[in-house]
């Protein structure tokens, strides 16, 4: 599975329950839609954190890594290369 099916899976799963992941198109902007509340931000971090061993509170983090599942994908993708 890709990484980037298995962030939108989580994010329907958690957010949108009953949604097919092939509905999400993964530029749409997390927040601006209200699929993601700045609350829910906060455990979709923690969910990353814990799922992809990324260290957050090391990283440099600003809300346009979080706007859309690509976004995410490329935050994930940049926060392992790191660790």
């Amino acid at each position: 599975m890709s990484l980037e099916r298995e962030i939108a899976e989580h994010i329907l799963s958690t957010y949108l329950p009953g949604t097919s992941v092939d509905e999400l198109d993964p530029s749409l902007d997390l927040f601006e839609s209200g699929v993601v509340s700045s609350l829910q931000l906060l455990e979709l971090i923690e969910w990353l954190r814990s799922r992809y061993g990324i260290p957050v509170e090391e990283l440099e983090m600003s809300p346009r890594s979080f706007r859309s599942v690509a976004a995410i994908r490329e935050f994930v993708e940049n926060a392992q290369k790191v660790s």
